[in-house]
């Protein structure tokens, strides 16, 4: 990326204001992103769906496209000309505009997020707080959608899910705590660097308290609370058809790489691997889909846990162990 002084110059060179220039590099990289996030949606679908069927002894997608590969865009096709139904009691803006705000935080999340040595979109020095707090704003999507249905199944499942998230917030960033502590620094490409032993055996325990705490966090199972179809029909997304509900999906797996991106830069070395630097992406790729097969195989393996055990988990369990790692990891670099 070019250094503010090089946008300068560019932009005096050529004639450009400097806003214009700024708010077109803005543009540019958002559709690219915004693209990666569309094909890796094609991809963790198509990868559960098949995971899925391994798991449960079936085939999966087979008859749209080579071995199902079509089976989504069919799936798209048919979402598009699905009628937009609106609840006659809604909120009108509170209905349409959630999941913009379920999409949105995971989506800008990735802006942050470093892939190899120097290829990132902004490299902010609290890069690791900036996810944090923009990943939280998904709960305000989550409740918008609950209490924006006027439906009672959505709005327990809003609030399942508000309870739920807001509980595991607070194990997952004592959790990383740890990781600042050794690294010295909240920027997130500074962690990679100082990864030459992956964190995840340096901080074993904050490790697990981030994954399951990661998994709560974007609702997959067995912390799928707020969309249990047993007793809730389908949650918070109740009410939603068409495109609106394919967008739910949509922010759904960009949750899901988002988290598992944080993952692997945290914990598992980022783009660091055996070769030349410029397998950076492609180790960072490597990683990511093995963390991603693992969160699929929890939600195709274990069964779903009830409120109060999720609850219970996280207040009991996590957040204890979260300050414990805190505790030791400052005992052993005082020592050090």
């Amino acid at each position: 990326m070019l250094s503010s002084a090089q946008l300068i110059e560019f932009a005096n060179n050529n004639g450009i204001p400097l806003w214009a220039l700024n708010a077109s590099i803005a543009l540019v990289m958002a559709i690219v992103v915004f693209a990666i996030c569309g094909l890796g949606v094609i991809v963790f679908v198509y990868m559960e769906r098949k995971v899925s069927a391994d798991f449960q002894l079936r085939w999966g997608p087979m008859h749209v496209g080579w071995h199902g590969t079509l089976q989504l865009i069919a799936d798209a096709l048919k979402l598009f000309s699905k009628e937009d139904v609106f609840p006659r009691n809604a909120d009108p803006w509170v209905f349409r505009l959630a999941p913009i705000f379920m999409f949105l935080p995971a989506f800008i999340s990735l802006m942050v997020m470093p892939i190899g040595p120097g290829i990132v979109i902004q490299d902010l020095n609290v890069g690791l707080l900036y996810i944090l707090a923009i990943t939280s704003i998904s709960v305000a999507g989550i409740v918008m959608a609950g209490f924006g249905s006027y439906n009672k199944f959505a709005v327990i499942g809003s609030l399942r899910s508000a309870a739920q998230m807001v509980s595991y917030e607070v194990p997952r960033a004592l959790s990383i705590i740890g990781v600042v502590m050794i690294a010295g620094s909240g920027k997130l490409s500074s962690i990679v660097g100082a990864q030459h032993i992956w964190y995840a055996i340096l901080q074993p325990i904050g490790f697990v308290v981030f994954f399951v705490s990661s998994l709560a966090e974007t609702n997959r199972a067995p912390f799928d609370l707020p969309e249990t179809e047993a007793e809730l029909v389908n949650g918070y997304y109740n009410e939603y058809s068409g495109m609106r509900f394919m967008f739910f999906l949509f922010a759904e797996y960009i949750a899901l790489m988002s988290a598992s991106a944080l993952t692997v830069v945290l914990f598992l070395g980022g783009w660091h691997g055996p070769g030349p630097e410029f397998l950076g992406p492609i180790w960072f790729l490597v990683k990511l889909f093995a963390v991603i097969y693992v969160i699929m195989w929890i939600r195709w393996t274990l069964p779903r846990f009830r409120i109060d055990q999720v609850m219970d988990l996280g207040w009991k369990v996590l957040l204890p162990l979260a300050l414990l790692n805190i505790f030791i990891t400052g005992i052993i670099m005082l020592v050090i």
